[in-house]
């Protein structure tokens, strides 16, 4: 992910100026309230941290191709006084969010700059809005939040589900003590016995590949929906979930 000034000042943080830094580390994001890693704007001095989407938007209004009609807007905090969710991911927004006043849609930023396609050049996942078949995280069918499906039809993953996994983990280490900020590193789910629950017919041949396959595409996602789906980053995930 490319940035365009290593120093910027931001309405949000106004007593000082954010600095461009590459973490390894997940970080929650001040503007969105929403996990992060990789490329963020921060200050060190009030530990404060922006996603790259909520630190320097595209444009105050931006278009997108689910909703052709519909032109959302980026506000500092959720219209209204009733809770409101995010269409991508179906999760609370509390914070930054891009919404649409004339139907009334809300996305989070880094939901609302999900790639349409990640690529490694073996894997190839595409971003589906309505998806029927079943998801290999929750084992559920139906069209419960936008969907990233493999090339070949046969592996697909909730964005719902990846924030959930995520969720879990914040939860863990802001309400539940048991990890410090830096223990965050420590804190994603690891893959053991979350995937492919509803593969246990098939062939071991076939689960095992279905598996590597999974793996890899849940890096990717969790990349993506952390805000920074570069082939570094997906790399540095995969290596946290194994720990």
């Amino acid at each position: 992910m490319k940035y365009t000034k290593e120093l910027i000042s931001h309405f949000s943080h106004p007593q000082h100026n954010l600095k461009f830094e590459y973490t390894e580390t997940p970080f929650k994001c001040d503007g969105c309230k929403e996990a992060g890693i990789g490329s963020k704007y921060t200050c060190k001095i009030c530990d404060y941290d922006l996603h790259m989407h909520c630190a320097i938007p595209t444009s105050p209004s931006i278009f997108h191709p689910f909703y052709s009609k519909c032109s959302f807007q980026f506000l500092a905090r959720p219209p209204g006084t009733k809770p409101r969710y995010c269409n991508a991911c179906r999760k609370d927004v509390t914070g930054f969010v891009y919404h649409c006043h004339s139907c009334g849609y809300d996305l989070h930023p880094c939901c609302a700059k999900l790639p349409t396609m990640l690529d490694d050049g073996e894997v190839k996942l595409f971003l589906y809005r309505k998806v029927r078949s079943t998801c290999h995280k929750c084992g559920r069918k139906g069209r419960r939040s936008w969907s990233y499906r493999s090339k070949c039809k046969k592996y697909n993953l909730h964005v719902a589900c990846v924030k959930e996994m995520l969720v879990e983990t914040w939860h863990e280490i802001y309400f539940g003590g048991s990890l410090n900020h830096n223990g965050l590193k420590n804190g994603i789910p690891s893959l053991k016995g979350t995937l492919l629950q509803n593969q246990h017919r098939r062939s071991k041949t076939k689960v095992r590949k279905c598996c590597e396959i999974g793996a890899f595409a849940l890096q990717f996602v969790i990349s993506a929906v952390l805000g920074d789906p570069t082939t570094l980053i997906v790399g540095v995930v995969g290596s946290l979930m194994s720990k």
